[in-house]
């Protein structure tokens, strides 16, 4: 049962996550799937859109990728070990 359903505040539009994997470039799904941490499809499309813009080629957003885990398990010592 809904609670508060008087209330002004605008209802929080809630996304389905996997329809936003589903939309995800073929090779930016793979990578998701196939990556050591458990990203969200939103910072993989972000993270390969802006690769794209800035160098118009998938392999340098698939190493933008890359690059982004290897960063985010650099700041985390305990993450890093268990690779």
């Amino acid at each position: 049962m809904r609670r508060n359903l008087a209330t002004p505040l605008r209802r929080r539009v809630r996304s389905d996550p996997m329809a936003a994997f589903d939309r995800l470039p073929p090779p930016a799904r793979t990578w998701a799937h196939q990556a050591v941490l458990p990203w969200s499809a939103a910072s993989v499309a972000r993270i390969w859109a802006r690769a794209l813009a800035e160098t118009g080629c998938p392999e340098a957003a698939l190493d933008r990728l890359h690059l982004a885990e290897a960063r985010t398990l650099a700041r985390e010592p305990s993450l890093s070990a268990k690779t």
